[in-house]
């Protein structure tokens, strides 16, 4: 069996694990402060808060922008969940927008018309690592005075016309689940050049504790999202590894491109030369009333893979008992989630299972469209 992910873990990261265990010192202690001075010189921004997940993170974003009951935040109905959940939790409402056929992402030209006298910001989310159109979104977004966050969970080492992706809205929140490009077990950071947002949430994440960190002394009402000493004593080694991962990542999206792009039926993932993709997951599309049956197929060749995003959020269950959502809302949304399908994705693969693939694949499509 070739698997859907692989973290990449070294004799480095156990060693890191290994010495805060030995330590004692298994939370609040130097490591977290290492990490998020260490991650925030890598994205370059002026601060870093790490979390224990990255929908902690976008909830604490959602908080520290003031968002609140009867507030819109416009964002993309194909995503993962978490990114319209967070801001249920605060009672906003999460106003869909429509995205763009090729790159995954939210369609700039349809923001405005969703803008009201309720919208409060613009939750953007860089899907399988491909940047959104900063440009467009930061202008509109001037125009109207709207917050913005960018849902960077996905996209750790991409880049927009040479810039890091999290570094454009009024903050960004990465995530380091074990599929994701580098990983803490669970865990999640918070990025901003605003210090009153790194204030609060490093204040909310840690039980609203007030700065002077005294013990019982709690400033705002608060949570338990905070990142871990062996969390962060992971993600330190992951980070000092950077280079080597995302060099890896790339080479085997550029691999994967060149051999499948012979494949009739497959639809492959575009590289814009304006955005560097952090490469989250290998995604490819094929006609929806194969693609089910294509996984199927790939999965009793020994070949992981997945469904992504399906159904979109607006058609989750609990969104149509909400909002009464249906299909046909958001079209283009819809029919991504029905095509797309992401293959095996890791820095250990190599070119015999890139090579497996294709030849599952090839096997499986031809038998199917035939």
């Amino acid at each position: 069996m070739i698997p859907l992910a692989k973290p990449d873990i070294s004799a480095k990261e156990i060693k890191g694990v290994v010495d805060v265990l030995e330590s004692g010192i298994l939370s609040l202690g130097q490591k977290l402060k290492e990490f998020e001075q260490q991650f925030s010189a890598v994205i370059g921004t002026s601060f870093a808060v790490g979390v224990n997940s990255g929908t902690s993170g976008l909830h604490l974003c959602i908080k520290a922008l003031g968002i609140k009951d009867g507030d819109e935040v416009i964002t993309t109905p194909f995503s993962f969940v978490a990114s319209a959940n967070c801001i249920l939790y605060e009672r906003a409402t999460p106003v869909f927008v429509d995205v763009e056929e090729d790159t995954f992402n939210i369609n700039p030209d349809l923001i405005e018309k969703a803008i009201t006298p309720r919208t409060k910001a613009i939750l953007i989310v860089h899907v399988f690592g491909q940047s959104c159109d900063m440009d467009k979104i930061v202008e509109i977004a001037r125009k109207h005075n709207l917050k913005i966050i960018e849902d960077a969970c996905e996209a750790l080492f991409g880049s927009y016309r040479g810039r890091n992706i999290g570094t454009f809205g009024d903050a960004a929140v990465f995530a380091f689940y074990p599929n994701k490009q580098i990983t803490t077990g669970e865990g999640g950071m918070i990025v901003t050049d605003n210090k009153q947002i790194a204030d609060y949430c490093r204040s909310a994440a840690n039980q609203g504790r007030s700065s002077n960190l005294q013990w019982l002394t709690h400033d705002i009402i608060g949570y338990n999202y905070r990142m871990d000493e062996m969390s962060s004593a992971l993600g330190l080694a992951q980070l000092s590894r950077i280079d080597s991962i995302s060099g890896k990542r790339r080479m085997i999206a550029e691999h994967y491109i060149r051999e499948l792009s012979s494949i009739p039926g497959l639809i492959l993932p575009k590289v814009y030369p304006e955005s560097q993709s952090g490469w989250f997951v290998f995604a490819v599309r094929t006609r929806a009333a194969i693609r089910d049956n294509v996984i199927r197929k790939l999965q009793e060749k020994g070949i992981q893979s997945k469904a992504y995003f399906y159904p979109c959020i607006h058609l989750q269950p609990a969104y149509i008992q909400l909002f009464g959502y249906q299909e046909g809302m958001f079209p283009v949304a819809e029919k991504l989630s029905k095509e797309t399908m992401v293959l095996p994705f890791y820095t250990a693969l190599e070119e015999k299972d890139i090579l497996a693939v294709k030849q599952a694949l090839t096997e499986s499509m031809a038998e199917l469209q035939g």
